[in-house]
């Protein structure tokens, strides 16, 4: 913020001692200067996204020549024809001429404006003839893609430590924009996003592609990239969806095609080995350690690194009825959620029968519940079959 301020007050010193440095600044100059202070539009890594910001930059040169335009006749009149050298105002009701010109030069100015416009909105909305289908559904405060035609299905989690966020440790070069699960892509194909929403409206945005799409609930809608070079691309939910609004990153990992379809034949055979580790027999030491990682993962930014939970929005889990309870309502408060409080959500569907009898079993023994018991995925799929 006192950086800017001191920008700004350096151009204004610049303007009013050395006017005549400063018309030599170039509109390049001025772009470039703009991207470095963050204000200006990333040209992105699409074909789409450079369109976008080819048309930003064109109205908006559009518009400073407007503006000089306009208020340099206005400022020049008032200068020119001031009181002080004995000038009256004119006095006439209308003026034809006047009239047509500045209606007829604003209509062709706007039509000059809509033709570049209206064929950049036509590309965006162009999702026809996709070459991949990922289904992306917005959830308090993760995200969820689903590969359409394939068995691939997974969650994006914020995984930024908690020590950073909580002020233990510096903060890293990407606090808050890192996730477990990227969501990989391969270049140079058409990728069509379905975008929708599990709970409340979130937004899908990554600047770096030029998408931008609301994911409301019972609604689905569509948005395309096609991704020119190989890399990461951060963005975040940019709808005020809750509390955790500012954790819910969204990062995009693009590789070539072989490296692509090789890292969804992996995927796909986990997803495969996931299903077949239903019917294994755990032990406790197994789904102990596998239930830490995954209450990391996915409970932790509600109930706290030690089970403490947030006083008056999140019950502690050290010490809860629940967690030293029955195991069917325990089961029960993780599966399903809580009708009582919205803000625990279910969790059947974002977690397999492994992973959620890992975190249960974890949950019962952690924070000094020392409860002992341990739950099977065979356990947890009994119970949703009920």
């Amino acid at each position: 913020m006192l950086m800017g301020i001191k920008r700004l007050f350096a151009f204004l010193t610049l303007a009013t001692i050395a006017p005549g440095v400063l018309a030599q600044e170039t509109a390049q100059n001025a772009e470039e200067g703009a991207a470095r202070w963050g204000v200006n539009m990333t040209q992105g890594v699409t074909e789409v996204s450079r369109t976008t910001y080819d048309l930003h930059m064109l109205i908006f040169w559009i518009c400073v020549a407007i503006g000089v335009v306009v208020f340099g006749v206005m400022f020049y009149s008032m200068w020119r024809h001031r009181k002080s050298k004995g000038y009256e105002a004119a006095q006439f009701h209308e003026s034809t001429l006047v009239e047509l010109a500045w209606t007829i030069v604003p209509t062709l100015i706007l039509i000059g404006m809509a033709i570049p416009a209206t064929k950049t909105l036509y590309d965006i909305y162009d999702t026809k003839e996709a070459d991949l289908d990922i289904k992306i559904t917005g959830y308090q405060w993760k995200w969820k893609y689903d590969y359409m035609g394939s068995d691939v299905s997974f969650f994006s989690n914020l995984s930024t430590p908690q020590s950073q966020i909580n002020n233990q440790q510096p903060k890293a070069a990407n606090y808050l924009l890192e996730v477990d699960e990227p969501l990989v892509v391969p270049i140079n194909k058409k990728i069509r996003f379905l975008i929708t929403a599990n709970d409340v409206i979130h937004a899908w945005w990554v600047p770096d592609l030029a998408v931008k799409k609301d994911a409301i609930p019972g609604f689905i809608n569509e948005s395309w990239t096609r991704i020119e070079e190989p890399g990461i691309y951060r963005g975040q939910c940019a709808e005020l969806c809750g509390k955790d609004h500012g954790f819910m990153p969204i990062v995009v990992k693009a590789v070539p095609e072989d490296e692509y379809h090789s890292w969804l034949s992996d995927r796909a055979a986990a997803a495969a080995r996931i299903k077949e580790l239903t019917n294994k027999t755990f032990t406790f030491d197994e789904l102990y350690a596998r239930g830490e990682e995954i209450y990391k993962s996915a409970c932790v930014a509600c109930h706290q690194a030690k089970g403490e939970g947030i006083p008056g929005t999140f019950p502690a889990i050290a010490g809860s009825k629940i967690a030293t309870g029955p195991m069917d309502a325990h089961m029960s408060m993780v599966v399903d959620g809580s009708s009582s409080n919205p803000a625990m959500q279910a969790f059947g569907a974002q977690l397999s029968e492994v992973d959620l009898a890992a975190v249960i079993t974890y949950q019962r023994s952690a924070f000094g519940n020392n409860m002992g018991d341990t739950v099977q995925p065979i356990d947890v799929l009994n119970f949703k079959n009920k």
